[in-house]
């Protein structure tokens, strides 16, 4: 399932750009030399990867628990549910309730500092905006967060958000040479396009779950589950 969280992360880059795309465009970079300009801006894809992978640390070794916990193939099925769920919700809905007012604090405080790091020129202060980039809130980390719960192990769990991560880097990393290389439209047209993927990939949860002896799509359900003694034929 690994290879979802960088086509979902390909896709969801032309949401970033929408969200993201002001902070790539406004850079403290060194518009004058091509070279320093690459590695500086690979220091702040670095800094959203720290961040990223951090989350799926953390959110991994919550999958490990419920793997632990011998739930490994209902827990597939209710993320792929409530991927789709989440895309499918109008966002007016979600507009009503504020998810973030218990933490509006540190979100606030986020971006203070976040602000600030733009006054410098330094690998050091690129690398901190790219971490403070990675921890804002953002819809499409969260359902990627959710197939990082699905991977059941922290390593797995880090390496399904830094592929995710990878996958925004092209568009992101584009937005900062061309600034205006896609239109309102496109980016309209674009963005109607994520719900689907985030559908396909949801679907793929819910067929691992189900177990069904599709190969690398749905694995057998004995392939599923902890056991005392080794399944053999």
């Amino acid at each position: 399932m690994l290879y979802t969280a960088f086509l979902f992360g390909l896709i969801s880059s032309f949401h970033c750009v929408g969200m993201c795309g002001p902070i790539a465009m406004l850079l403290p970079v060194d518009r004058s030399n091509q070279a320093k300009k690459v590695t500086q801006i690979l220091t702040y894809h670095f800094g959203r990867l720290t961040a990223y992978g951090s989350m799926g640390l953390l959110f991994g070794l919550l999958g490990k628990g419920f793997f632990m916990a011998g739930i490994q193939q209902k827990l597939s099925i209710v993320i792929g549910i409530i991927m789709i769920v989440v895309v499918l919700i109008p966002e007016n809905i979600f507009a009503k309730y504020n998810f973030s007012k218990p933490i509006y604090r540190l979100i606030s405080s986020l971006k203070q500092k976040l602000g600030s790091q733009f006054k410098k020129k330094t690998y050091k202060s690129l690398f901190t905006i790219g971490l403070f980039n990675g921890f804002l809130p953002c819809g499409m980390v969260y359902v990627a967060l959710f197939g990082a719960i699905a991977m059941q192990s922290p390593e797995l769990g880090v390496l399904y958000m830094i592929l995710f991560g990878l996958g925004t880097i092209p568009l992101m990393s584009t937005v900062v040479y061309i600034n205006s290389f896609l239109t309102l439209a496109v980016r309209n047209k674009i963005q109607k396009i994520i719900p689907y993927v985030a559908v396909f990939i949801g679907v793929l949860f819910i067929l691992r779950g189900l177990g069904l002896g599709i190969p690398y799509i749905s694995p057998n359900t004995t392939s599923l589950f902890v056991q005392q003694n080794p399944n053999c034929h």
